[in-house]
């Protein structure tokens, strides 16, 4: 603490962020502020949530970097938490990006649903609510207008040609005006235009009829039916047609609630709220929230981001290149109100809920450290084994932070060193590589290491962590009954059995943790076997080298599926006929 106050009284009175770190050097927490010596200050001076001071509690040290200005700050705290990826800071990264529509920018567009926008490569429309209304669109679209469906021109005309879905400009020459033309017709599809489309469907549907050709009469009927479907309009309508997303917030006991209304083309296409813990000012939090929406799940910029009108919008008006509004009367207004409303229903709904999972998370590793008389294991690391007599041994790591998953950090391995049944010194092998590259690379270690197994599991991991690699982690086993559920934990030298109510937070933490590394295990080895399994009956092949064998198992799935596809089918995603004809011929012999 002396060595903190010392560093605390020397903070420059300058716009800048700060990185928090725990006893290990890692950092556990980043933030921003107009100025460094008042916020960091404020951490360790008055009266604070309980969500703050287990922050606190775990700050070691702390570390700041001056800025020029506000928004030159709000840029480096997302920069900063990208590479950290600090545990007490709100982390979008695994959230949900939405599917967009791209018409790509080339000689020969192409139509793709994409999570990822790229400028300069193509026009995008979206985005989509969900991922199936997109290819829904997008498969319509496909039906409707014939642009070309290959990566990589062909010497031949493919499956889509002969079906009337691609021009086949690998053959002919498509001039620019085909394009321009079909591109403007898609631009007002996705816009909401349809009515002429559905009119000539209509009349084609008619002439069809006339001329007695009832199947395709019924195409166009069905196609008008799937845009009707595709394209329906909701009750939420605007009054324009502006693209923009609308913020509003809450806030309740320590935590904060931000909604999200996206409208475009007039429609309220999506709500979205989140719910994280309040560590800074409110408009700290929600100004950090907004620049990390749409810089961390890729979202198009909207026309218009609108706010409510308690903050000052300077930073983020520097900080987005779109127009921010604050509007206080009419429509806009009322839809601002709306996403408070949201918000507040949210926090209203989910506090309670959260609290109390929050609550019996980190009361279970308390009890868990207290159960063992070991620290509190913020970081608990499991291992288990897979193998079906010996045939591909596969180990893997899964870890748990505060009580529950985190998924960025769990490992699979496959065992080289192993060619027989033999559980110890496949978990040795997975456990020597994993802490040998933890040492190396600096890697946060963790306060505990559980163990699939008992004692010899646990004797076999100890000598590899304690003996090899000098590490003194305490090490735990998990024992399972005769109906493969978790019953005993396991621990010191002998393997003493750790006494645990049945009913305790603490054993349901212990069993979300075996059930985990047990699924995480078994998922593994299945696509482990299944890979090496299709592969050995494509090896030896004629041109089938490694990217084509993975190619045509992402495709297909299975040897029994393509035994059943003929040489075009495996023509039209991209293989050279004389090499689809070597694979149709070595998959169909006796």
């Amino acid at each position: 603490m002396d060595a903190l106050q010392l560093k605390l009284s020397v903070l420059p009175s300058e716009p800048g962020c700060y990185l928090m770190k725990d006893k290990n050097g890692e950092v556990i927490y980043v933030g921003k502020s107009k100025l460094l010596k008042n916020r960091v200050r404020s951490y360790f001076t008055g009266a604070h949530d309980e969500k703050t001071m287990r922050l606190v509690r775990e700050i070691i040290d702390f570390d700041y970097i001056v800025t020029s200005s506000e928004a030159e700050s709000l840029l480096l705290e997302l920069n900063l938490i990208k590479k950290h990826q600090p545990r007490f800071n709100v982390l979008l990264k695994d959230d949900k990006s939405y599917p967009f529509i791209k018409i790509t920018k080339e000689r020969h567009p192409k139509l793709i649903v994409t999570r990822v926008v790229k400028e300069k490569t193509g026009t995008y429309f979206g985005p989509y609510p969900n991922a199936y209304s997109a290819h829904e669109t997008k498969k319509l679209l496909d039906r409707l207008y014939p642009l070309r469906k290959c990566n990589t021109l062909p010497d031949k005309t493919c499956l889509y040609y002969h079906i009337g879905q691609c021009l086949g400009p690998c053959v002919n020459e498509v001039p620019q005006s085909t394009y321009d033309e079909m591109i403007g017709e898609i631009t007002q599809f996705l816009n909401g235009v349809t009515k002429h489309i559905v009119g000539d469907l209509e009349q084609k549907m008619k002439d069809a009829a006339e001329n007695l050709e009832f199947e395709q009469a019924k195409e166009y009927r069905d196609l008008i039916g799937h845009i009707e479907e595709t394209l329906v309009k909701q009750n939420m309508m605007t009054s324009d047609m502006t693209s923009r997303d609308v913020f509003g917030y809450a806030v309740d006991k320590g935590w904060m609630s931000v909604s999200v209304l996206l409208i475009r083309n007039g429609n309220l296409i999506e709500k979205k709220a989140e719910l994280f813990p309040l560590n800074d000012s409110v408009e700290e939090e929600f100004f950090r929230y907004i620049a990390q929406y749409y810089d961390l799940n890729s979202s198009l910029l909207p026309k218009e981001v609108h706010i409510p009108k308690d903050f000052t919008i300077e930073t983020l008006e520097e900080y987005l290149p779109t127009k921010v509004l604050q509007p206080k009367r009419g429509q806009k207004h009322e839809m601002v109100q709306l996403a408070i409303k949201n918000a507040t229903l949210s926090i209203d709904n989910k506090f309670e809920i959260i609290k109390r999972d929050e609550s019996r998370t980190i009361r279970a590793i308390e009890n868990l450290g207290e159960a063992l008389n070991i620290e509190t294991p913020i970081r608990i690391d499991a291992f288990d084994n897979s193998n079906i007599q010996g045939v591909d041994p596969v180990s893997v790591m899964v870890t748990f932070v505060d009580g529950k998953p985190s998924k960025k950090d769990y490992r699979k391995y496959k065992i080289k060193t192993v060619d027989t049944v033999d559980d110890y010194k496949t978990m040795a092998e997975a456990v020597r590589r994993r802490y040998t590259r933890v040492r190396q690379e600096r890697l946060p270690l963790p306060d505990l290491i559980i163990v699939d197994g008992g004692l010899g599991h646990m004797s076999t991991v100890k000598g590899v962590l304690y003996d090899e690699l000098g590490l003194e982690i305490p090490v735990a086993g998990l024992a399972k009954n005769d109906k493969h559920q978790t019953h005993e934990l396991l621990f010191g030298d002998k393997g003493e059995i750790v006494p645990l109510k049945r009913n305790s937070q603490e054993f349901y933490l212990l069993q979300r943790i075996q059930d985990e590394v047990h699924r995480f295990a078994i998922a593994f080895h299945r696509q482990t076997r299944r890979k090496s399994t299709i592969q050995s009956q494509l090896d030896g092949i004629s041109g089938l080298g490694p990217k084509r064998k993975q190619k045509l198992l992402n495709t297909f799935g299975s040897i029994k599926r393509m035994k059943e596809k003929s040489v075009d089918d495996f023509v039209a995603i991209g293989i050279p006929k004389n090499i689809a004809e070597n694979v149709v011929s070595a998959l169909n012999k006796p």
